[in-house]
């Protein structure tokens, strides 16, 4: 899986690898030539929780 994938709606995630084997995630929009991080969290399934996109697109909102 790519390091970097949009989600749709303006949405794109981050992967990086943490420790223990947990990989973390950042959702991120580009506003304005800028990149505003969102929300940030522990992936622990394979599809990325709806809370979590609720929660980016609500704070994406807020910063354009």
């Amino acid at each position: 899986m790519p390091y970097c994938r949009n989600l749709g709606d303006g949405l794109w995630e981050v992967r990086s690898d943490v420790t223990d084997g947990k990989i973390g995630r950042v959702i991120f929009c580009v506003t304005k030539g800028r990149m505003a991080l969102l929300h940030a969290f522990i992936k622990k399934t394979q599809k990325t929780p709806p809370q979590d996109l609720k929660l980016a697109l609500k704070r994406m909102k807020e910063v354009l």
